[in-house]
């Protein structure tokens, strides 16, 4: 047997080895499992090459050359997957996309298998070493090349969005580089040993010298870049926004990440290591900071600061903070450390001591601090709650407080009642003014309504031109004298529009619900179908306003919707 022979399980064995180190060497993840998917495959076809020059049996030697083909398809599928999952892309395929992408893999590997009247390959003496190929191999080459274009047309594009980190598009041209190494060597292996092996001599191991070398590359951006690791934490475009210093580290506190504001306190880059010991040998410190060391050793949940300065830079005081970062199964994989520069307020401590004033000026910027923040948060619950054309609430705010109040409305037997409106022939003042003026008169109206309700009642967009109110503890008759006090301010409030000459007057149709009688079969777990029932319910009467002539009040005749009909009308 020619020692040429041994060459594919040489290679077989390095991609064994490699598979074994990268295993053992990096943290699993979902994005490894696919890689592992993908070696696997590579790791088949130098195998069965083997397999297939050291069996005699013509059909065990058939079966080892369907093998190496069915591997080279689902290397080709898996370098796609491998692709979206490396690139960010699989979010945006669907899973039946995603079932449907190993469809073209599945179908030449079923030919490849089945070989129907030697159509992929049939042998030329008394073997499968030395072999033709039929039309169904070139479908599979088709299929493989179509695979790889898909690939690279994904990469390419990634390496030129501008929203791709320069990291990442450094590793996809290694990664681009390997692919190219792949496809040269494979192009090699068919022109030789498929289309001329009439004029040269077989030439064993090229596809398979191909995978080992394209595997080398990938194993380099996997073990060199961290890929698959805490890099997808903290981007280049996110935390160099933050004046804070940031350093992102791994378990063997390597640095993975560093933003520009980290460069004033440890001049260090990516790739280099950061001895926490050594660094608090550059610092003065206080009595605490072997409690801090402790607590960062010991990779404890939880945040831990202590407040350093520079010894060769006596006016740079700062906070070092500290805070593992913990993965899926709550094991420590790496620490984030946040630098805060806060010298220029010792500064101002200092001269506070020397004015007697330092405690009550501190109180002072806290309570400044926490009503900022309190006014922010009032701020962004009011975005949130709140419709930002018309001013008034949400549909979202109103069925959250319908859901609080509901239970106590009907255990206590508390009335209350709805007004849905809208506005009549909205549309016709869209197309006549315009859409900005639409708004106008939407906002217009709204504002006319909240000065006609109790402060109690919640006036909440319902959608479009559609306002609904909710009026607690008020009872059906009282309801029907809000909803003609709302009507007829509508009606007499007179606009003057931004787009029209001459002044302009809306008026609305109302349909009011009035809940005075209580369903005894209440049940909280039916509270979302209740309320659903309830809106459906206020809708009837203002259809039936709007069908009368608009610019009325229609009153419903229902006194109570009860949950059991619910149920039973959706059984």
């Amino acid at each position: 047997m020619s020692l040429s022979v041994w060459f594919d399980l040489l290679l077989f064995a390095f991609l064994a080895f490699l598979l074994v180190f990268v295993f053992f060497t990096v943290r699993i993840t979902n994005l490894h499992k696919v890689y592992f998917v993908f070696h696997f495959f590579m790791m088949l076809w130098p195998l069965c090459q083997f397999a297939t020059h050291i069996v005699q049996d013509v059909d065990i030697q058939f079966m080892y050359v369907s093998l190496s083909f069915v591997a080279s398809s689902m290397l080709a599928s898996g370098w796609l997957l491998f692709t979206l999952f490396l690139t960010g892309d699989d979010q945006k395929v669907s899973r039946k996309s995603m079932t449907l992408l190993f469809i073209p893999a599945i179908l030449s590997s079923l030919g490849a298998v089945f070989n129907p009247f030697y159509l992929f390959t049939s042998p030329k003496t008394n073997n499968y070493v030395d072999r033709a190929y039929g039309p169904l191999f070139w479908l599979t080459m088709i299929v493989i090349a179509g695979y790889l274009l898909i690939s690279l047309f994904i990469l390419l594009n990634k390496v030129r969005s501008y929203s791709t980190t320069k990291s990442l598009k450094k590793q996809i041209r290694i990664i681009l580089a390997g692919i190219y190494t792949l496809v040269f060597f494979a192009a090699l292996d068919t022109l030789f040993n498929v289309v001329l092996t009439a004029y040269f001599p077989v030439i064993p191991g090229l596809t398979s010298l191909g995978i080992l070398i394209a595997d080398l590359f990938f194993i380099f951006v996997i073990m060199h870049y961290k890929v698959f690791d805490l890099v997808s934490i903290a981007h280049d475009d996110i935390i160099n926004t933050i004046p804070h210093g940031i350093l992102v580290l791994d378990e063997d506190h390597m640095i993975i990440e560093a933003n520009r504001a980290s460069q004033v306190f440890v001049n260090k880059k990516v790739g280099d290591l950061f001895d926490i010991d050594l660094f608090f040998t550059t610092v003065h410190h206080t009595d605490h900071d072997a409690e801090f060391l402790e607590h960062y050793k010991a990779k404890e949940q939880g945040l831990f600061h202590i407040e350093l300065l520079f010894k060769q830079k006596s006016e740079l005081h700062f906070i070092l903070q500290t805070s593992p970062i913990f993965d899926a199964s709550q094991v420590p994989i790496g620490h984030i450390l946040t630098f805060q520069d806060v010298s220029q307020e010792r500064r101002l401590v200092q001269e506070l001591n020397r004015q007697n004033e330092l405690l009550h000026e501190r109180n002072r910027s806290l309570d400044r601090t926490r009503l900022e923040l309190s006014k922010a948060n009032r701020k962004l619950e009011e975005m949130a709650l709140t419709d930002s054309l018309t001013g008034c609430y949400n549909r979202h705010y109103l069925t959250q407080r319908l859901t609080q109040e509901m239970n106590a409305n009907i255990q206590q037997k508390i009335p209350f009642a709805f007004i849905l409106f809208d506005i009549d022939f909205f549309k016709t003042i869209n197309d006549r003014y315009g859409h900005v003026s639409g708004d106008e008169v939407l906002y217009r109206t709204a504002q006319i309504v909240k000065q006609e309700i109790r402060s109690s009642d919640i006036l909440a967009r319902y959608g479009g031109e559609e306002f609904i109110l909710y009026l607690p503890c008020t009872d059906r008759d009282r309801a029907a004298q809000i909803a003609e006090q709302v009507r007829l301010s509508v009606e007499q409030n007179i606009m003057n529009l931004s787009g029209s000459t001459d002044p302009v007057s809306v008026t609305i149709s109302l349909g009011v619900l009035a809940i005075t009688d209580f369903d005894t079969t209440y049940n909280e777990m039916y509270l979302d179908d209740y309320l659903n029932s309830l809106f459906a319910e206020v809708d009837k009467p203002l259809y039936e306003a709007k069908n009368r002539g608009r610019n009325c009040i229609q009153i419903s005749d229902v006194f109570h919707v009860s949950q059991k009909e619910i149920r039973e009308a959706e059984m």
